[in-house]
């Protein structure tokens, strides 16, 4: 088995004291000008550890069992990985009626309420679970103070699969707030026993401001040991919050599905900048890029590379002459794969528990 590998601590990703970039970083010469000059990249991006895993299951289940293979809902929320997987032989359902028996079935990244899996294991389908082992981390964490006699606020977004998926693992005693207007509205059946959980990949300033709503109303509320957004969430929303100040636009390539894209969008515009997300590179226009001098680049962390490369050789043919990356936290945090499927380094099947859930720092 593989050593337990770490993650470098996220940290707030800040200019040098005092330095505060100028609006765009040109001249006023360039930031006149009819197309882009330079494209900054957001450092980190892209794919996160929870939706390499994902893929890969799906991946080496169609490898092992060979075509088809369903999966309950989008692996991922990636039109291209989508459709890339389709092309493989994965089929993707969202009702478990739509399986044949005997089948090979993979639950989604975002996690599925209990009673899927009963379901699920009762129609007797060979499951492989690709939950994100930081939603799951939620879920463990939802059952055993459950155990102890809490309710729980849900902050998340309604109708998100990861929401309900959190939500469905309790019959009772879960009330959502999607905002602060929501918590004056929730009522708990007791107030002695309430703990707060998230959804991984909401906006982290939102769900601080959500989060004191809660505490002021509730003040004995019980804060999770370890905030559930997860390290991705956070740390491209630190990059972010670095890169806006320093362009004139800010291009976010991820899946309108996706929430936490959607997140680095929205953030980008309340710092001001002006920002748009687009699935892939045929969605830009080049209205948005006039008189724009520097442009800044990220992806949703379901969105993979070779769309933000197409997206730079889009932007490049406007005009913009180099592309340079910032600084920022290096991830290096890799999740193991469900037993049955993970390999060796000589490829030879080994067995790894997937209850195994890495403590981050």
């Amino acid at each position: 088995m593989n050593k337990t590998p770490t993650l470098v601590a996220s940290r707030p990703l800040l200019p040098p004291e005092g330095a505060v970039p100028p609006k765009g970083g040109l001249s006023a010469e360039h930031s006149t000008k009819q197309s882009p000059q330079e494209i900054l990249l957001a450092e980190p991006r892209g794919f996160c550890a929870g939706v390499d895993r994902a893929i890969e299951i799906v991946e080496r289940a169609l490898a092992k069992f060979g075509a088809p293979i369903y999966v309950r809902h989008e692996i991922v929320h990636n039109t291209y990985v989508v459709n890339d997987l389709k092309t493989k032989g994965a089929i993707f359902i969202e009702e478990l009626s739509d399986v044949p028996p005997g089948a090979t079935l993979v639950f989604s990244a975002h996690g599925v309420s209990r009673t899927v899996q009963d379901e699920a294991r009762a129609r007797g389908f060979q499951i492989f679970d690709a939950t994100c082992p930081l939603v799951t981390k939620v879920h463990v964490e939802v059952a055993k103070l459950h155990k102890e006699g809490y309710e729980f606020i849900m902050i998340g977004h309604k109708g998100h699969p990861e929401v309900e998926g959190t939500m469905g693992q309790l019959d009772s005693g879960i009330h959502l707030v999607e905002d602060v207007a929501d918590v004056a509205r929730i009522t708990p059946a007791q107030t002695e026993r309430l703990a707060v959980v998230t959804q991984t990949t909401l906006s982290v300033d939102d769900a601080a401001e959500i989060t004191a709503a809660v505490k002021a109303r509730f003040p004995q509320v019980r804060s999770p040991k370890m905030q559930d957004i997860c390290y991705a969430t956070q740390n491209r929303q630190d990059a972010v919050k670095v890169l806006s100040p320093q362009v004139d636009i800010l291009i976010v390539v991820g899946s309108p599905t996706s929430s936490n894209s959607n997140r680095l969008r929205e953030l980008a515009a309340k710092l001001g900048t002006e920002a748009y997300m687009v699935d892939d590179a045929s969605e830009l226009k080049e209205a948005w890029f006039e008189g724009k001098g520097r442009v800044g680049l990220t992806a949703g962390a379901s969105a993979p590379e070779i769309l933000v490369k197409q997206v730079i050789d889009r932007i490049k043919a406007l005009g913009a002459v180099s592309v340079r990356k910032m600084d920022g936290v290096e991830e290096t945090i890799k999740f193991p794969l469900p037993k049955g499927l993970k390999l060796d380094a000589q490829g030879h099947q080994i067995e790894v528990s997937d209850s195994q859930l890495h403590q981050l720092s």
